[in-house]
């Protein structure tokens, strides 16, 4: 218990330094507009990074898998293809969608959508069944990927220049009236699946153990699932997608905690994402000088990780 607490103070240590790093450095004379715009950024990753994190651990758990995360129930895939399909349907929609306050609501309303499809209806049609709803949300995802991939090819090369840009996650264009409305949402959603952490840690005994403990597994596993995934479209519907960063976040944690008690997981995977997240924008912003976005770094380290895991046989459970 004493070093899991001295880890965690560790990294919220870290994740401190990184955001005063971010907040304060290299601030110029304008430091007043510097620091206002730093601000929202620093909230739209903070945000990103606990939603990420804490959803991706969850996954995780009811899973039974610790390469899996929320993006294989084709969020992602359904993000891209809202955008592909604004700009390929004409001016109107791209117009439209260019407000991004119309964007940030249209792509959340598909994606809640999407999210209640999987985890209320296809969860009770599929006998209760988690791996056939995973199933199902995988070749959905595919799906949405091959259309998207079908009108990106047909589209104008200025208007692909044009979609281009809504592709890859940045920080840069968070609208600040996004904000309040994005912390509402998450902050009750997030308080209440945590609040079940000691019911998590039954569920990562599997299904069979943790009913015969007492857990209502239909209801746990529907609620979770659904705020799972609005906490993920959350996230996607403000930045835009970022793949590999659940598979990173919940991996380090687990190997830095080395523990099963998720009330000390979600709160390390959420310092684990901050540290990740604004020190990868550090890098982008600092190192790269703008000339890669978040997600190209992410992915390709995380992709790396990625592989790394599935050659190490004890990372499912």
């Amino acid at each position: 218990m004493r070093r899991t607490l001295l880890l965690l103070l560790l990294l919220a240590g870290a994740a401190v330094a990184v955001l005063g790093v971010f907040l304060f450095g290299s601030m110029g004379t304008n430091w007043e507009y510097i620091l206002s715009r730093r601000l929202v950024r620093v909230g739209a990753m903070v945000l990103t990074a606990g939603c990420i994190g804490v959803s991706s651990l969850l996954f995780q758990t009811i899973t039974g898998n610790r390469i899996l995360t929320p993006s294989v129930i084709g969020l992602d895939s359904l993000y891209l293809f809202v955008q592909t399909t604004a700009v390929f349907f004409g001016s109107h929609w791209l117009h439209a969608l260019a407000d991004p306050i119309v964007n940030y609501a249209v792509s959340l309303s598909a994606l809640g959508l999407f999210a209640v499809l999987l985890a209320v209806v296809l969860f009770q049609r599929a006998q209760r069944d988690l791996f056939r709803v995973l199933l199902i949300g995988m070749v959905l995802g595919t799906l949405f990927g091959s259309l998207t991939t079908f009108m990106q090819v047909l589209l104008d090369p200025n208007e692909f220049l044009t979609l281009q840009a809504r592709m890859f996650a940045s920080m840069n264009r968070v609208n600040a009236e996004l904000l309040v409305p994005s912390f509402a949402v998450l902050v009750p959603l997030v308080i209440g699946l945590v609040r079940w952490s000691r019911t998590f840690d039954v569920l990562a005994l599997g299904r069979e153990t943790a009913i015969a403990l007492g857990v209502d597994y239909r209801r746990v596993i529907t609620v979770s699932m659904l705020g799972i995934a609005l906490a993920v479209a959350v996230a996607t519907a403000l930045v835009g997608p970022l793949t590999f960063l659940g598979i990173v976040v919940t991996n380090l944690t687990y190997q830095v905690l080395r523990t099963w008690r998720h009330r000390e997981l979600l709160v390390g995977v959420l310092l684990v994402s901050i540290v990740a997240v604004v020190g990868g924008q550090l890098v982008v912003e600092r190192v790269f000088a703008f000339a890669t976005p978040l997600n190209v770094v992410v992915n390709l380290i995380g992709g790396i990780y990625f592989f790394v895991l599935l050659l190490r046989e004890r990372v499912v459970w």
